[in-house]
């Protein structure tokens, strides 16, 4: 039990009708799971507004309400708690409610439309081969220091932040690597949050459904750098156009790294092969088994922030030298056949162009290149035609299929990718619905020593449509298919 007082400590407050010092049992904003004693904070929603649940959690036994606006009804038994910003609240209220253990940790957020997942993970990675505790909040799962959990949301809600970093403040882990999207920052998900760090990676075309447009999708995002305390640090891609501007106003210390601009970290890609590419990371030679210039750039980003936390430049190198690639990202496996087959979470047009020009740096120019994509439902449409435009052009065959159409037409989706093929690509053109349909053909269509890319899906084990999870595994299901050919 905790006093609502203290739990309301830092919240901007409008106007307070009961009394503050009462016991608190549970913070809820989900009005299904409140019982009594507990405090519901009324969430408006994109589909649904806490606020007209408030009357239902009073009658299981909720005893003080956080909301925007009061009810025409109030109780005198119920303490009536009105905010400006109810998300705000609920995350300043849910790192008060678990004592605010972002204090006691060193929390690093990572943002960005690309390398978010690969960044935070393989950071975990490192410093767990360096002999720390370490947690990780990222698309993949939540690990407090070795205990797995699975998560559902790129950035979750603020309860369940603060519930599992407090979980990490007992074991005691010393560092939390936590990826930080667009729409946490929108909705105040990571507010009361107290960051040591924050990383950029790069930012392209994606969730302009959610932002309307690309300089209040930038904005949000630079909003990680702009909250920061002058005593964390700032690490930016210099070589994106939008790296310096996220540290313009920010208090904290100043870092960037780049590959081809001046920066304080710098690299250079010596050498590309399929097993791995040589880099020279500041005089000094690094063998990684991460191909592509996109994760250049991810190691790149791994080491400057591993100096900065403090490891020994050698020791640095000789961990990033044994990180493994991170599940469905440019995962790859050469067949019996002899067919090399990627899988990679690519879903945007920025991720997308840069796996295909990185398999086009590694090829001899005699394979053919098979690209099996789609693009998910419910989501930003303005990408759909570049989505295709990109596969069509950058493929010798690309195959659009369903990728989480979710409640929206398949086929409406992949005419919408078919609208930005280019008249003199449409004979490289399959549109196949039934992905497993599509990536069965992309196998029966290669031939020794050419590249199948399946994009979109990555670590992903399902596929969503009309309000249903269907169990599917690209890198499993390509894995199978090309075992079971007898070529």
């Amino acid at each position: 039990m905790k006093l609502l007082k203290d739990i309301l400590y830092g919240v901007r407050l409008k106007d307070v009708t009961g009394s503050t010092a009462i016991e608190i049992g549970q913070v809820q904003f989900d009005s299904r799971k409140v019982s009594g004693n507990d405090l519901f904070v009324a969430v408006k929603g994109g589909t649904v507004d806490g606020h007209t649940f408030i009357e239902k959690v009073i009658e299981a036994g909720a005893i003080a309400i956080v909301c925007e606006e009061l009810p025409k009804e109030v109780h005198d038994n119920v303490t009536y708690v009105q905010v400006d910003n109810s998300k705000n609240a609920l995350a300043v209220i849910s790192s008060n409610f678990y004592e605010n253990p972002s204090k006691n940790l060193k929390l690093i957020g990572v943002t960005g439309t690309n390398g978010k997942t690969t960044v935070s993970t393989l950071l975990y990675d490192l410093f767990k081969k360096a002999g720390y505790k370490v947690g990780l909040i990222s698309t993949i799962k939540i690990m407090v220091d070795n205990q797995r959990h699975d998560t559902t949301h790129t950035t979750p809600d603020p309860m369940t932040i603060n519930h599992y970093l407090s979980l990490m403040a007992e074991e005691g882990v010393e560092f939390c690597f936590m990826e930080v999207s667009s729409h946490g920052l929108d909705q105040h998900r990571t507010a009361g949050l107290h960051f040591k760090g924050a990383i950029f990676t790069n930012l392209s075309h994606d969730h302009l459904d959610y932002h309307k447009d690309f300089s209040t999708y930038r904005d949000t995002k630079k909003r990680l750098f702009d909250d920061l305390e002058k005593s964390a640090f700032a690490l930016s891609n210099a070589d994106d156009k939008n790296g310096l501007f996220m540290l313009q106003n920010t208090r904290a210390k100043k870092y960037t790294y780049a590959l081809k601009t001046f920066a304080d970290y710098k690299a250079q890609i010596m050498e590309r092969q399929f097993d791995g590419q040589l880099l020279k990371v500041e005089e000094n030679d690094l063998w990684t088994k991460l191909i592509g210039d996109f994760n250049a750039y991810n190691i790149l980003a791994i080491y400057a922030t591993a100096q900065i936390l403090g490891l020994e430049k050698i020791e640095i190198l000789r961990l990033l030298s044994e990180l493994e690639t991170v599940d469905g990202r440019f995962q790859y496996f050469i067949s019996k056949q002899r067919i090399t087959a990627i899988v990679d979470y690519a879903h945007t047009p920025d991720a997308l162009k840069n796996v295909l020009d990185s398999i086009h740096a590694l090829r001899t120019g005699n394979e053919s290149v098979i690209t099996v994509v789609g693009c998910g439902g419910e989501r930003d449409k303005s990408k759909r035609p570049v989505m295709g435009h990109i596969a069509s052009e950058l493929s010798n065959k690309a195959i659009f299929t369903s990728d989480n159409p979710r409640s929206e037409s398949p086929t409406a989706i992949i005419n919408e990718m078919e609208a930005g093929v280019e008249p003199q690509n449409s004979n490289k053109v399959l549109s196949i619905e039934n992905r497993e349909q599509a990536i069965k053909t992309a196998c029966q269509l290669a031939v020794a020593n050419d590249i199948i890319l399946i994009a979109g899906k990555g670590h992903e084990t399902y596929q969503e449509t009309n309000g249903k999870r269907i169990d599917f595994d690209d890198y499993k299901m390509i894995t199978s298919i090309l075992e079971s050919l007898n070529k």
